[in-house]
């Protein structure tokens, strides 16, 4: 792991060299007080050499006027470095989550992933920045320090010394406990995040359902056990230091005493006495930061230990293989296809469908009998394991082929448009991001929602809002169809596509995804069988298998499942009627 987190130093190495050259010179400059003051002492003013009192002050002040140059140094550049840092992780993190498959986020809650992503890289970029200023400065402080006061008088300061050990036995008792409760602290912040990502997301049917109250006391319970996280890390924070401190006094009160004792003894001077209680603290400040900077540690190597988590989980990657799919007819296949998500059970078993070029495949069927994961398996959206059959796209296996190619040469409808935050131009042209401006209001104009668009005071550039929200369940799912018209893919998915959507609405939609349809390879997944009708071939999928196949003729005459589907919707229209 720690070579892992030194990786992202090099790019700031030579950065990193002066920010430890500045912290070393602080730490030099640090010497010069104890040293002025013996001297003082000792020598200049019991010989009242005044001019050398004058130069010793004077040379004191401009060092550390150099030192505060040094610490503004320390401080701006070396936190820049920590937030370099963090950004690359940042990004590496991003990057690498837009390489995961579906699978990942199945099982992952967005605002843990969101917290991974701020809160515990900002613990990383801390550490990045304090943790080698903080040892290198303390270590040197120390090493300088114990020299010195060696110098002054050994056996005071073997004395100090040998309390060094209790202090560490202490911090090692009391930190275990702060590391577990902070961790737990970290893991009840991430509960929250999640919970107000969830509800935030989710206001508009908290409001329509009137659910306000039920929210707040779902968030009370996260932000309660979050307090009660808060309050058991903050009491193992605060036996920590109050423990730690207090033995730092202790070492103040021991060379009192011994120092007093040496000095009637006259076994030291005044002067060096007086310089020993002052240097003392230099030798035990750093021995604090060091103490201090264990809970730092903990923090950062927490927060890296949450973001290799996700970075060691596995990309979605390609055979060694794969070869690019291109000049693409739209032959699909699937051969005794069986696919079960993990950790439940079989979804399909042994599914064979065949879509010849330009043909439409219907397939219908109650909920949860696997239509969608047939749609989701086309693209490899989920991986289709060996042995379990085969999908093909032009006689190829689509585990033989890049994802990207695949994936380039597939549109897909849904039910539930996802549309980004931005302009409605923005959104058009993430079908193909190098489009003309031509080629958006074409692809606006075939989907019927470019006259609506012309009525807007902003026209393209119209901010839509999060998800769209500024616009109707209509008017986003023919912005989703213009944004595949511009991607022109070979084959398209409609999955449900207008099966929210109002009767009215339904009819303008259709004739959208009917041009949308013409020249391409389309498998549609619905509910309302009279959308289907003029489908080439029409499937039923029960219980994860295909119960019957053929044309909508066929299948009424057969008088099977679909026939039974049909009558049943048709009855339940004429009673709506």
């Amino acid at each position: 792991m720690l070579k892992r987190f030194i990786q992202y130093y090099k790019p700031h190495k030579k950065m990193l060299a002066l920010d430890m050259g500045a912290s070393f010179l602080i730490s030099l400059i640090g010497m010069v007080y104890p040293v002025m003051t013996n001297r003082m002492l000792n020598i200049y003013i019991p010989e009242k050499q005044y001019r050398a009192i004058v130069i010793a002050g004077v040379t004191v002040l401009i060092l550390y006027a150099v030192r505060m140059g040094m610490r503004y140094f320390v401080q701006y550049y070396g936190h820049m470095i920590g937030v370099r840092i963090q950004s690359r992780m940042r990004q590496d993190l991003f990057a690498h989550l837009e390489k995961l498959p579906f699978s990942f986020y199945d099982d992952h809650e967005t605002g843990r992933i969101m917290t991974r992503m701020t809160s515990d890289l900002f613990e990383v970029c801390e550490l990045a920045h304090h943790g080698p200023e903080n040892l290198l400065i303390s270590s040197v402080m120390i090493l300088l320090s114990f020299s010195y006061l060696c110098s002054i008088n050994v056996t005071l300061t073997l004395i100090i010394f040998a309390c060094v050990p209790i202090l560490v036995a202490v911090t090692m008792h009391f930190r275990k406990e702060m590391r577990r409760a902070f961790d737990d602290r970290r893991k009840s912040n991430a509960t929250i995040n999640a919970a107000v990502e969830s509800s935030v997301t989710g206001i508009r049917v908290t409001k329509a359902y009137t659910n306000a109250e039920r929210e707040v006391e779902k968030f009370s319970e996260g932000d309660v056990a979050f307090v009660d996280a808060s309050r058991r890390a903050y009491r193992a924070m605060a036996r920590f230091f109050s423990s730690t401190q207090f033995v730092t006094d202790v070492f103040n009160v021991i060379i009192l005493i011994a120092g007093g004792l040496y000095l009637y003894a006259d076994k030291i001077s005044f002067g060096d006495y007086s310089t020993f209680i002052v240097s003392v603290n230099l030798f035990i400040q750093p021995v604090n930061t060091l103490i201090n900077f264990m809970e730092q540690y903990q923090n950062g190597v927490s927060g890296f230990k949450r973001f290799l988590e996700i970075m060691d989980e596995e990309p979605e990657a390609d055979a060694p293989d794969a070869v690019t799919l291109t000049d693409v007819k739209g032959d699909i296949a699937f051969d005794h296809v069986t696919y079960a998500y993990e950790g439940s059970q079989e979804v399909l078993r042994d599914v064979s469908l065949h879509i010849r070029p330009g043909e439409k495949m219907a397939l219908v069927g109650p909920s949860g009998g696997g239509k969608t994961t047939l749609c989701h398996l086309l693209p490899n959206f989920y991986r289709l394991p060996e042995g379990e059959g085969s999908i093909t796209i032009d006689g190829t296996d689509i585990r033989k082929l890049t994802m990207d190619s695949v994936r380039k040469n597939i549109g897909i409808v849904q039910q539930d448009v996802f549309l980004f935050a931005g302009s409605i131009r923005e959104n058009i042209l993430y079908g193909r991001p190098s489009a003309t401006e031509e080629e958006v209001i074409e692809a606006a104009k075939r989907a019927n929602i470019h006259d609506y668009i012309l009525t807007l005071p902003h026209g393209y550039d119209t901010e839509i809002g999060e998800r769209g929200v500024k616009l109707s369940g209509g008017q986003k799912q023919r912005l989703s169809i213009a944004r595949v018209f511009l991607k022109d893919p070979a084959i398209l998915i409609l999955d449900e596509a207008t099966s929210a959507l109002d009767n009215t609405t339904e009819v303008l939609i259709q004739q959208s995804l009917d041009e949308l349809c013409k020249g391409r390879t389309t498998l549609v997944v619905a509910h309302r069988l009279s959308t289907i009708r003029n489908a080439d071939e029409i499937a039923v999928v029960l219980g994860g298998r295909i119960a019957e196949k053929g044309t909508h003729e066929e299948l009424i005459e057969k008088g099977g499942v679909y026939q039974k589907l049909y009558s049943l919707q048709f009855r339940d229209s004429d009673l709506l009627a």
